[in-house]
């Protein structure tokens, strides 16, 4: 070996080094982005209740505020500031109030936080969010649980055992604390309760592509779940516009929240001659009672949310790409009459030709990988 050369064992460890260097780094910026949002939405959200204090009918001014507040923040940040969000905030507020955010480990409650003394200031935000250690995410899902003495015992044992906002879901969708105000082994159940199941860790890309975190960096997500699905998109869009004028693109990957759960429409279209969206959803596996299920919620979220007047309901076409099978279902039965769901059926292109056209993808797709590897 000469002078220039590095001992294999000397360079793994090198690596290694710069391996858990990066790891922590990332790991350290997508939980200081999570702290700082966390720290802004309890500022904003103190600003709103002491706001309403000042109003002579609290209620009714609170509502108007919030509403307005609203449309000013949305235009000016983007989507992560609409009536629901700063809702949150407000209540993020009243649930976790000055006394507990700045309780000293002796239990005396202290007020001089730089935040409270100062209008604005990004070292007194530091210093504010250091209070915060779990997510944003965490706290929204904290807000949904009714009993204040459940709420608390879950925030606990989310600092105590680190876990993340999948394992927090987990457990309060589980009735932890129901379930433990029943058993007689209660410390056999909060050692089991303790396990992570798979899937329960969030990597630092995950954590970063969270929801809040797009929307409060006013990032646009555009991602999809694998290579094949998101190629399978992309040519089906082509696909779709290639049909004719009739199909105008809206978007991709549309994001939209119900109570504290997020979903994601594959693709957007708005049909001009119906005059109506069409909410598009792909399943790279086989049709599912739970798809039809899902896709009837996201066309009772479009009609109330994205459908503007004048305007028919929209419809929903459901594909799925499973190995040696294709399939496209229209979902019709959301519409008000069946006039109008026969006019949609002969307006709309071909089940089976959308069907093909997919199967026709996958598979070119997936030759395409294989001459590829």
């Amino acid at each position: 070996m000469t002078q220039h050369e590095i001992a294999a064992n000397d360079y793994d460890e090198f690596r290694s080094g710069i391996v858990e260097v990066l790891e922590s780094a990332r790991r350290a910026a997508a939980r200081s982005v999570n702290a700082i949002m966390t720290a802004s939405y309890w500022e904003i959200g103190r600003r709103i209740v002491e706001s309403e204090q000042g109003g002579t009918q609290r209620a009714a001014y609170g509502e108007t505020l919030i509403a307005r507040l609203a449309a000013d923040l949305t235009s000016r940040f983007g989507r992560g500031f609409g009536k629901a969000n700063l809702a949150n905030m407000r209540a993020f507020y009243l649930q976790w109030p000055r006394e507990r955010i700045f309780q000293t480990p002796s239990g005396k409650s202290t007020t001089d936080s730089p935040m409270l003394q100062t209008a604005s200031g990004e070292s007194a935000l530091a210093a504010l969010a250091a209070r915060f250690v779990l997510p944003w995410s965490a706290y929204v899902r904290l807000l949904s649980v009714k009993s204040d003495a459940a709420r608390a015992f879950y925030e606990s044992e989310a600092l105590r055992e680190g876990w993340s906002v999948r394992q927090l879901d987990r457990q309060v969708n589980s009735q932890l604390f129901e379930r433990l105000a029943l058993s007689r082994n209660k410390a056999a159940l909060l050692e089991k309760a303790a396990e992570r199941a798979p899937g329960d860790a969030i990597t630092p890309e995950e954590a970063i592509k969270d929801p809040f975190v797009l929307e409060f960096l006013d990032i646009k997500d555009e991602y999809s779940e694998s290579d094949l699905e998101d190629a399978l998109i992309r040519r089906l869009a082509d696909f779709l516009l290639e049909l004719g004028d009739d199909f105008a693109f809206v978007g991709r990957q549309r994001r939209l929240r119900i109570d504290d759960t997020w979903f994601r429409v594959d693709l957007l279209f708005f049909h001009r001659r119906l005059k109506c969206l069409v909410v598009i959803d792909l399943k790279v596996g086989r049709f599912s009672y739970a798809d039809a299920g899902q896709m009837h919620l996201y066309l009772n979220y479009a009609r109330e949310h994205w459908m503007k007047p004048g305007e028919n309901p929209p419809v929903g076409l459901i594909l799925c790409a499973g190995k040696g099978s294709a399939e496209a279902r229209y979902a019709l039965d959301n519409l008000p009459n069946k006039i109008l769901a026969a006019e949609y059926q002969t307006v709309l292109p071909d089940e089976k030709l959308i069907a093909e056209e997919l199967e026709r993808s996958r598979e070119a797709l997936d030759a395409r990988r294989g001459n590829a590897g």
